[in-house]
């Protein structure tokens, strides 16, 4: 029997070695691989079948459909109905955004101390951000209605009734204002959790310098929570681009579609107007759109995380 070579045992240190790091490896693989299957099934293939219908004039309910290239992107962008409900989009995700942080900050700092009181107020202010959206809206719906209980309150001051959900104007402040109130209790939460994450230290170091809380607050709290400023931040404008439900059940678009959101128009665009080409279009536009944002206001909030730390 020929003795083996020095190379050939390399080789079979070098078989032996693969055989055992794919061995280790195999139950991390076998764990994952439902939620990556989930991914795929769920995310990955729909965004490339998506993007595939958005180059085509296929309407949903027949194999039959042509390839038009662009033209569903130009029309997306031409299209009067989109370019106002991306309009009013973008209001709301700012408007929305900016609220949902303010109010949820300023709750969370006057709850943030102990006692029973603060823990159900936690509770009554975070309660709304676990119904459904699409609850919510109609129950506000219901109460902003021309004969519903807000105005019916104000009838009982003598005062007139508003066009909450009539009127342009109220319809979009309607929609903006349920959102805020639907919302920034999620915000409250991780405001809460940040503000409690501070070293007790140092607010008693303050107050033996002589700090105010409201100075307290502004150069302690804040300058320390400012990763939780950037979550709250991120999650609630991508969150609000694609803002739906609420829109569907309180207004449902109206009046005369001033409340459109993209993702109504979309959807309207899509299935009530039979042409899902033109709404996978208009989706892989807003993907693209809430995928910049979202890294672009990650990356200026770090550089402020990093200024506050410095």
């Amino acid at each position: 029997m020929s003795a083996t070579t020095a190379p050939q045992r390399h080789g079979a240190r070098q078989n032996r070695g693969a055989v055992q790091r794919w061995r280790r490896r195999l139950p991390g693989v076998i764990m994952a691989a439902p939620a990556v299957a989930v991914f795929l099934a769920m995310f990955v293939i729909p965004m490339i079948l998506a993007g595939v219908l958005s180059f085509t004039d296929w309407t949903g309910y027949s194999l039959n459909f042509d390839f038009v290239g662009w033209d569903n992107y130009a029309r997306a962008f031409r299209n009067p109905r989109s370019i106002s409900a991306a309009v009013f989009t973008g209001v709301i995700a700012l408007v929305g955004t900016l609220f949902c942080n303010l109010v949820g900050l300023a709750i969370a700092a006057l709850i943030s101390g102990p006692g029973r009181s603060n823990t159900i107020l936690r509770t009554i202010f975070f309660y709304p951000y676990v119904i459904s959206s699409l609850i919510i809206g109609f129950i506000w719906s219901a109460m902003l209605a021309p004969t519903g209980a807000v105005n019916g309150m104000l009838a009982s001051f003598g005062l007139p009734a508003m066009p909450f959900l009539t009127d342009p104007t109220f319809a979009k402040a309607s929609v903006i204002f349920t959102i805020v109130w639907s919302h920034f209790g999620f915000n409250m939460i991780l405001f809460l959790a940040g503000i409690k994450s501070v070293p007790a230290e140092y607010y008693e170091a303050a107050t033996v310098d002589g700090a105010s809380r409201w100075q307290q607050f502004r150069s302690i709290t804040v300058p320390l929570i400012a990763p939780v400023f950037t979550v709250n931040i991120v999650l609630t404008l991508v969150g609000l681009l694609k803002a739906y439900d609420v829109v569907l059940s309180l207004t449902d678009g109206g009046p005369a579609g001033s409340t459109q959101t993209i993702v109504y128009q979309i959807l309207k665009d899509s299935f009530a107007n039979s042409a899902l080409g033109f709404g996978a279009a208009q989706s892989i536009v807003l993907l693209i759109v809430t995928a910049v944002i979202g890294l672009g206001v990650t990356l200026v909030r770090r550089r402020a995380e990093q200024k506050a730390v410095d």
